[in-house]
């Protein structure tokens, strides 16, 4: 049994008085005990969407219409608000890409901590500022009894970071879900916090969910991928498959524009047109409006995801990306 399964799943959210508009629009995903995948799209493909109708997160007026999100043999979207929390944050948590937002600026790194804990065990203070530090120490932030007493706006935006991610950890979770966890960081950064997800995952066995844009971050960490566009999963596949050989163009396009596949000194790759925004979707594949190889047919029908790709002109060109490696 896979640990978490998502099934046919729609989120909308009201559009005046002419009905609804969907966010997410059949998305499917399976996910197995340990397993990293990568979520994968520019802004508006209904990524962290994605993320907040799992955690059964949506805020008012937006809803779940249809599907189901399966952890464990749970269906998550059945559960009281009082059962998902003895999930969400517990064998569940997740991992947002502003720590700032996060974390709650009047409060010590060690309380917040401390508060985590006894929300989800049953346990004494002096065993939770333990279990704190210890996960402190875990993703390697310097001087970590010191640091219990440190507010949010102390420390570094790394620092930030890795404490969002010991927090993650505290409850000793199943699955992590990662919304962009190192945007707001820069490249070095970025990178040591990257490897510092994939470490603690494969030490702990834990399953990954990474959202992001940049499938060149996806290809070192991931061993799936899934991507989306406009709601829908138009691509999905191992991560080593899709990097080498992608076969929807909008997969082709993302790597094309990664700036290691450009040829030195030559203009980056740039996708043309934009996505369309779920208030204004186009007939048919909603990718056709920026698709050199769209057809009539792409504009009046939805291509079904078969085979791992939503294409009725799948392509096949390896060679797109240049010594592509990805975790196994």
């Amino acid at each position: 049994m896979p640990l978490l399964e998502v099934k046919d799943l729609h989120v909308a959210f009201p559009k005046g008085k002419k009905g609804e508009v969907e966010a997410l629009r059949g998305v499917d995903l399976v996910l197995e005990k340990g397993q990293r995948l990568g979520v994968v799209g520019e802004s508006g493909a209904g990524k962290s969407m994605l993320a907040f109708a799992i955690l059964n997160l949506i805020a008012e007026p937006g809803r779940v219409t249809k599907g189901s999100v399966t952890f464990d043999g749970q269906n998550l979207l059945d559960l009281s608000e009082r059962q998902i929390r003895r999930i969400r944050g517990n064998r569940v948590s997740m991992i947002f890409q502003d720590p700032m937002v996060t974390l709650n600026p009047v409060l010590s790194i060690g309380q917040q901590m401390i508060e985590t804990l006894k929300a989800h065990r049953n346990i004494s203070k002096a065993e939770a500022h333990r279990l704190s530090v210890e996960k402190l120490n875990l993703v390697a932030i310097p001087s970590a009894e010191s640091r219990m007493d440190a507010y949010p706006h102390e420390l570094s935006g790394g620092l930030r970071q890795r404490v969002v991610i010991a927090i993650a950890l505290l409850t000793d979770p199943e699955l992590i879900i990662a919304d962009e966890p190192t945007t707001a960081l820069d490249v070095t950064i970025q990178a040591e916090i990257m490897s510092l997800i994939l470490r603690l995952c494969r030490e702990n066995d834990v399953a990954l969910i990474l959202i992001t844009h940049d499938l060149g971050v996806v290809a070192e960490v991931t061993e799936r991928i899934m991507i989306m566009y406009a709601g829908k999963c138009v691509e999905t596949g191992r991560t080593r498959d899709i990097i080498d050989a992608p076969k929807h163009p909008y997969a082709v396009g993302l790597l094309k524009a990664l700036p290691q596949n450009s040829t030195k000194g030559a203009k980056l790759y740039q996708i043309p047109g934009s996505m369309p925004p779920i208030t204004n979707l186009p007939s048919g594949c909603p990718y056709h409006p920026r698709c050199e190889r769209a057809t009539d047919e792409c504009r009046a029908t939805m291509p079904p995801l078969e085979h791992g790709v939503a294409c009725f002109h799948p392509m096949h060109e390896a060679g797109v990306t240049k010594d592509a490696e990805t975790a196994e």
